[in-house]
């Protein structure tokens, strides 16, 4: 499940980046990035519990963006399209409550799944 929440998430943020403009897809590019980042915690650590993954993909997050501050991120993200779309170019104190947003976005739509999981006698 988690790989397909990976690759509906990068689909809607490159949608959302593609379709919208301005501060519309910032927005919501930020926070689906974030999105992803708690999906491929997933990915990798599948028994992770969802608080564990909302601070890992939260610090995750976080870390990327403070690295921002440096000139490696956006060195790299001249090389290729797809490393400005992983690390970005430039810091932006913004991008961190969208970052928190994403995340606990993606930890409430987990925590719904598993309890729809777990109670198999609960209508969908």
């Amino acid at each position: 499940m988690p790989a397909l929440a990976a690759v509906a998430t990068l689909c809607a943020g490159l949608a959302a980046r593609a379709l919208l403009g301005g501060l519309a897809a910032k927005v919501l590019g930020v926070a689906l990035w974030a999105t992803l980042v708690y999906a491929l915690v997933l990915l990798i650590a599948p028994r992770t519990s969802i608080r564990r993954a909302a601070a890992v993909a939260i610090g995750a997050s976080f870390a990327v963006e403070i690295a921002q501050l440096t000139p490696g991120p956006a060195w790299l993200s001249s090389k290729h399209v797809v490393l400005r779309l992983i690390f970005g170019t430039t810091f932006s104190a913004w991008d961190l409550p969208m970052y928190v947003a994403g995340v606990l976005f993606a930890a409430a739509l987990h925590a719904l799944g598993r309890s729809r999981r777990e109670d198999p006698a609960r209508p969908a």
